[in-house]
């Protein structure tokens, strides 16, 4: 299954613990949860991949085992603490698969060349189509609950669907804390869109077409401004294509990685 990690961060004085779970060996891999969620979401793509590659699932501040940060943080602080723990722990420039939120953490590090190469699904960073208290709904376990009736979802599938709908349904905006409150303000209303043409490292942009949280002209206008991005999209996806077509995006990671597979 892996081992549970901790990372202490220090800035501006104060210690903030980075928890996640490690396992496999070879080239670095991390794999960064949306919001409201935590490591547990990404288990089974840990699972996969451990197999082949060093993988980190992380439990970014404030989700799961992580507490909140002492301040109320955007991605610029996020991305600090993930750019230390790289400088720290790896000898190699991390790829970085990331939904959602992570997604948004992961554009921050592309655009200072953090990573070697990306998978980002459901990808957040670009400016609002809609208020706060929208996103704040669609990311809540209401939404995400309508993944369980979809048909054909195996039994183990389902387990790890339910298992990440808990998880972001215990974090729902209004259930937070007065500092995820204000993270969730904060970065829900970035956009990036400055950064999409300094990032260089080549990048495969998973999408749901029916994506009500991150719109698929998102991930579009992103494949169009970043230097090296194809843009894969699954028709009846939602925000969370990457579990409902599960197989598929494996196969997909694998093939994308094979390269840094080879020259674990």
């Amino acid at each position: 299954m892996g081992v549970l990690g901790k990372y202490i961060y220090t800035a501006d004085g104060r210690q903030q613990p980075l928890y996640y779970l490690e396992g496999g060996s070879g080239w670095p891999v991390w794999l960064l949860h949306g919001w409201g969620c935590s490591s547990e979401t990404m288990l089974p793509v840990f699972q996969h991949l451990a197999a082949n590659f060093h993988v980190y699932c992380f439990d970014l501040p404030g989700f799961g085992l992580s507490p909140e940060p002492p301040a109320a943080w955007d991605t610029v602080a996020y991305a600090a603490m993930l750019a230390d723990f790289c400088r720290q722990t790896c000898e190699r420039p991390p790829v970085l698969l990331a939904h959602s939120f992570g997604g948004r953490l992961s554009l921050r590090l592309a655009a200072q060349g953090v990573p070697h190469k990306m998978i980002l699904t459901g990808c957040a960073g670009l400016k609002p189509h809609r208020g706060v208290d929208y996103y704040a709904k669609v990311y809540s376990y209401k939404a995400a609950k309508k993944l369980l009736s979809l048909p054909g979802l195996g039994a183990k599938k389902q387990e790890w669907l339910a298992k990440a709908r808990a998880k972001s349904g215990s974090s729902d905006y209004r259930q937070a804390s007065e500092v995820m409150r204000s993270v969730f303000v904060k970065t829900v209303n970035e956009d990036q869109t400055a950064n999409l043409p300094k990032i260089k490292a080549p990048t495969i942009l998973f999408w749901g077409a029916q994506d009500s949280a991150t719109p698929l002209a998102d991930g579009q206008l992103m494949a169009g401004k970043m230097q090296d991005a194809a843009l894969i999209v699954k028709q009846n996806g939602t925000h969370f294509a990457f579990l409902e077509f599960l197989p598929e995006f494996l196969a997909i990671c694998d093939s994308f990685l094979a390269p840094e597979k080879a020259r674990a």
